[in-house]
Parts: C-alpha cells; sequence; structure tokens
C-alpha cells in the first residue's frame, strides 16, 4: 500500500489496509469520544493488541521452532518519507490489514510525529497519513477524532477522495447527516463509481427528508464543485489490480441486477399474454427470456404452450425435451410433449407420456382424458393401416 489518495475505496469486498478501508467503525475509542449510531456496516478484526504474537510490533520472543516471519515489507519504499519514516507507515498498514487498528493508530502517530521532528514537508505523504489514521479511529469508532485528521489531510490536499468518504462516514455515525450528504456528494464528483457513496446519498436522502422535510435541500450546507482539473487528474490516475478486480465485480453484479429485473418483466408479460390468447407475442417474450436464461425449465414448457397453440408441433415438442433434460420428473414437459406428438399423429409416442405422467400423478385428471382419446386414435390409425395394407 504505497498511496492511499490514488486508490477509491468502496465495494470489493472489504479493506486489506488502511489505504483501502471505506467502511466501519470498532468498539472502542482512543484519544476521543465515541460517536453517535452508525449505519455503515463494520468489519470484524482484533482490536489494539489481540494477535499481537503474529505482529512484527508484538512484545513477544520468536521461538525457536517457529518459521521466520517475512518482514520485508517493512523496507518497502513509500513516497518521499525517508526509511525510519516509510517503515513505520508500513508497519502500520501491516497491523491494520490484520485487525490490529489501535496498533497501527500508534505507528502512524509515531510517522506523523516522525515527520514534524524531520522537518518534512511533503503534502501527500502527510495527507496519506493522517487519512490512514483516521481510518484506524472510524474502524474503533471514534468519529470525532476521524473527523479531526480528515480535515488536516484535506487542507494539505484539497478533494483528496479517501479523506472525504471517511470522513461523510464518521458524520454520518454522529447523525450529522446533512454534512455527511455534502461530502458523499463531492465524493462521487471525483468517482462516480464508488457504490458506498450511491447508498449513503440514497439512504440519507430519506433520513434528511424525515427529519426536514420537503425543504430539505434548502437546508443543506454548500456542495462544493469540484474543479474539472481536479476531476479529470482524478480519473486519470492508474488503477490497481484490486481496483479492478473490484470494479469489474460491481460492474457483473450490476449487469446481473439489470438482467433479473428484465428478465422478470418479460416472463410476466408472456404470462399475461398468454392468459389473453396472444400466443405468438408471448412466445417471443419467453424467447427472449431464454436469451437470459436459457436452463430455466418453466420457460422451455411455457413456450410450449404457445407452439402447440400455432400448431407448430416440432418445435413444441423440441421444447418439452429441453424442458426434461433440466428436470425429467416435470409433469408439464410430458403432458406437453403429448399433446405435441398427437399433433405430429405419433400416438404411440403421446400415449407412452400420458402414461409418465399419470405414474408421476395418478391425479392429473386431463391427462386420463386425452390417454382415452389418444388411444382411439391409436386404436383408429393402425385399423386403417390393416384395411389399406395390400395383401400378398
Amino acid at each position: 500500500m504505497g498511496n492511499a489518495q490514488e486508490k477509491p475505496p468502496g465495494g470489493g469486498g472489504g479493506a486489506s489496509s488502511a489505504d483501502q478501508a471505506t467502511a466501519g467503525s470498532g468498539t472502542r475509542s482512543r484519544g476521543g469520544s465515541s460517536g453517535g449510531k452508525p449505519h455503515m456496516a463494520t468489519e470484524k478484526g482484533a482490536v489494539n493488541g489481540t494477535q499481537r504474537e503474529n505482529s512484527p510490533a508484538g512484545g513477544q520472543e520468536k521461538k525457536e521452532d517457529s518459521p521466520a516471519v517475512d518482514t520485508s515489507y517493512l523496507d518497502a519504499p513509500a513516497g518521499a518519507l525517508p526509511p525510519h519514516l516509510a517503515r513505520l507507515k508500513n508497519e502500520g498498514n501491516h497491523l491494520f490489514k490484520h485487525g490490529q487498528f489501535g496498533d497501527a493508530l500508534e505507528k502512524y502517530t509515531q510517522a506523523i510525529e516522525g515527520c514534524a521532528e524531520a522537518g518534512i514537508d511533503s503534502p501527500e505523504d502527510l495527507c496519506i497519513l493522517y487519512s490512514n489514521r483516521a481510518a484506524c479511529y472510524l474502524k474503533e469508532g471514534n468519529s470525532s477524532d476521524c473527523i479531526q485528521d480528515c480535515n488536516k489531510a484535506l487542507e494539505l490536499l484539497p478533494y483528496s477522495l479517501k479523506p472525504l468518504l471517511r470522513r461523510a462516514m464518521a458524520y454520518e455515525s454522529l447523525e450529522r447527516y446533512r454534512k455527511a450528504y455534502v461530502d458523499y456528494k463531492t465524493v462521487l464528483q471525483l468517482d462516480t463509481g464508488i457504490q458506498a457513496a450511491h447508498d449513503s446519498i440514497h439512504r440519507l436522502t430519506k433520513m434528511l427528508i424525515e427529519q426536514d422535510g420537503p425543504e430539505w435541500r434548502q437546508k443543506l450546507p454548500e456542495i462544493p464543485v469540484v474543479p474539472l482539473s481536479v476531476q479529470l487528474q482524478h480519473r486519470e490516475k492508474p488503477i490497481s489490480i484490486e481496483q479492478a478486480q473490484a470494479r469489474a465485480a460491481r460492474a457483473a453484479q450490476e449487469e446481473a441486477r439489470r438482467k433479473e429485473a428484465r428478465f422478470t418483466l418479460l416472463k410476466h408479460e408472456g404470462n399475461s399474454l398468454v392468459k389473453k390468447g396472444y400466443f405468438q407475442e408471448a412466445l417471443e417474450k419467453y424467447s427472449e427470456c431464454l436469451t437470459i436464461k436459457p436452463d430455466e425449465c418453466a420457460l422451455h414448457t411455457n413456450r410450449a404452450i404457445c407452439l402447440l397453440k400455432l400448431n407448430r408441433f416440432e418445435e413444441a415438442r423440441q421444447d418439452c425435451d429441453s424442458a426434461l433434460q433440466l428436470e425429467p420428473n416435470n409433469k408439464k414437459a410430458f403432458y406437453r410433449r403429448a399433446l405435441a406428438f398427437k399433433g405430429l399423429q405419433d400416438y404411440l409416442s403421446a400415449s407412452s407420456d400420458l402414461q409418465e405422467v399419470l405414474r408421476l400423478d395418478p391425479n392429473v385428471r386431463e391427462a386420463e382424458q386425452e390417454l382415452e382419446v389418444v388411444t382411439g386414435l391409436l386404436r383408429q390409425s393402425l385399423m386403417d393401416n390393416t384395411v389399406h395394407t395390400p395383401r400378398v
């Protein structure tokens, strides 16, 4: 984790470091008061020293038979920070990743104080450190100190995405909904793909309407307009593999949701058209449904009804075959295939399917009646064949 401000938060199944944390609050506070009633989902993790024996910062001696712990990550470069401060930042990231938010907070604090002592003037690196420490405060439920650190980060680098998002979450946990709404709106000017911000805006809109009534917008603080140059600069930054995967996952979820809504609508329309006797139109709806869910057995049997009504018996038989491949004991598929065989004048196959229906459910009255009709047609066809067969 090298640059907190270059990695957009949100989505993708949980934060792996302070630079990626976007939501949550813990159960205890460090250095400030706990805030209100958080509305965000919390991530579970060890707090302040649990699992310390597995941490590079832990005080327990290494056992002789324990495998060597890889600490090479501590020496990774971290912006313009000198090695000893970069090491503190990297150690904080590692502790945060493993749920030790209190210990991570201490490392970030030491790094911030070290920057002041060394006279380091690197707004970007300091912004990241304050933002990361804010993430620790947020995880521990210390919303007030989280907001203070986010303010410091934003003074160093205005319109930094992660401090804005974390401050919005802290405001929301303190029930300062108007300020939270403004920050979420600002975040979306920087990156419209952050689903957490969209969800929060939707949630807060309902709360503000309940709190302030129809004139709720007039009571909001002014929403700052992010300069276009800043928006473009943010969009042009390269994204990490993790961010690309998270965005792809969100896109896949949205596409699946869109397809599901479209499928439900088409199926409902098809059912309504069948009831009205518009079988050709219904057939088209079911066919489109099958392009979305080709393995939906009911669609094959529903479309078979339309094909039967349109006297397209061979296609109806094929749909029933498909349904029976998906559900070998589907009574509707056997019954409708029997009707298709009847239309094709294959009375023996029709009789066999109708008997299978009655084997599966002896109480299907329609199958009994249809079997009598098909049996009569089979006898008649056998008699006709006998009459018209020339004697040798």
